[in-house]
């Protein structure tokens, strides 16, 4: 919408200036979203501490889909969901706000983050900001880009620290083979842990340990980190490779789309939601080509693909690739 300026002369000539008014921030549906979304992974943080205590170790371990019952079941018992909720939702926070402090760095206009509340394991579809208007620059394309997975992860490493010493060794009847995937950073602070001697879980060895809340939030931005980053369309990871070199973007989206169709057939069928992901954004919007990117941030090109390294998870969820539930259907 443009407002003109009343009563300002014009030195360009006799047509009227135009003032931009930017578009209206909905606030109060951002805040409802997000009050929402901390009741949904509330719910799912209360029966995960459940869980845990009990000695299990997966997401809804009693195969409860959303345990929407705890809210007239233990109402008071919700509390008990707040480590599992607030771990997760300020990993996701602080990913969409390092979007959004870089957008009015550059003057980029985005919304602030819509929060989705969703009926899952995990009580959530994840965050978004929605980017309105052009990238000024690679320079800026590049910023907002990586500032969402970096700022993420910054928050993310300190939170798993935090839940792998509250997590536990599993019990006897622990099966292995149901546990989650983990990603290097958790291998990594694992180690650390043992060689320091802090925490219980440093007994074991990841895959028989029961993982608290706090840990299995930490696990769930951590994966959300890995997905952002796949270095193709226009996901983070897009829009970090095409501010470098539109050129290595349209090959490396391919590239990735063939490397994640074994993947899905496989390891883990999940990963077939990422392949229309990659597939449908995979033409890129025009960015300026002019100023270039200067050394220092073509240098953020290998923090991304470190940052990626830490948080890829070939299989995050046991259960097998689309070809056995494919046999499992005895076409």
């Amino acid at each position: 919408m443009s407002i003109p300026a009343s009563g300002l002369p014009n030195p360009y000539g006799t047509q009227p200036m135009y003032a931009i008014r930017p578009p209206v921030r909905p606030y109060w549906l951002h805040i409802l979203l997000f009050l929402l979304t901390v009741l949904t992974t509330l719910i799912v943080g209360a029966r995960l501490q459940e869980n845990f205590l009990a000695g299990d170790t997966l997401f809804l371990a009693d195969n409860y889909f959303f345990p929407i019952t705890m809210l007239w079941r233990n109402p008071r018992g919700l509390l008990d969901g707040i480590p599992f909720a607030a771990t997760l939702l300020g990993i996701l926070m602080a990913h969409e706000m390092g979007h959004f402090v870089w957008s009015v760095k550059h003057r980029v206009y985005a919304t602030l983050p819509f929060f989705l509340p969703f009926p899952s394991p995990i009580g959530t579809f994840g965050a978004f900001i929605k980017i309105q208007s052009p990238f000024r620059s690679r320079a800026a394309l590049l910023d907002i880009g990586i500032a969402g997975p970096i700022a993420g992860f910054i928050v993310a490493v300190p939170l798993s620290i935090v839940g792998l010493i509250l997590s536990q060794p599993a019990g006897p009847n622990f099966d292995s083979t149901s546990q989650i995937g983990t990603p290097l950073i958790f291998d990594l602070l694992h180690e650390a842990l043992k060689v320091l001697n802090i925490g219980h879980a440093s007994q074991a060895s990841l895959h028989f340990t029961s993982f608290h809340p706090v840990a299995l939030a930490a696990w769930v931005g951590m994966l959300a980190t890995a997905l952002n980053l796949l270095p193709g369309g226009q996901l983070d990871g897009g829009h970090i490779l095409f501010s470098v070199s539109p050129v290595a973007h349209k090959n490396m989206t391919w590239a990735a789309l063939i490397v994640l169709v074994p993947l899905t057939l496989f390891l883990w069928s999940g990963w077939l939601i990422w392949i229309f992901a990659l597939f449908f954004t995979r033409r890129h919007p025009s960015v300026p080509a002019w100023p270039d990117l200067d050394v220092p941030r073509r240098r953020l090109l290998i923090v991304a693909a470190v940052i990626l390294l830490l948080t890829f998870m070939p299989t995050p969820i046991p259960g097998g690739g689309l070809w056995d539930s494919l046999k499992g259907l005895h076409l």
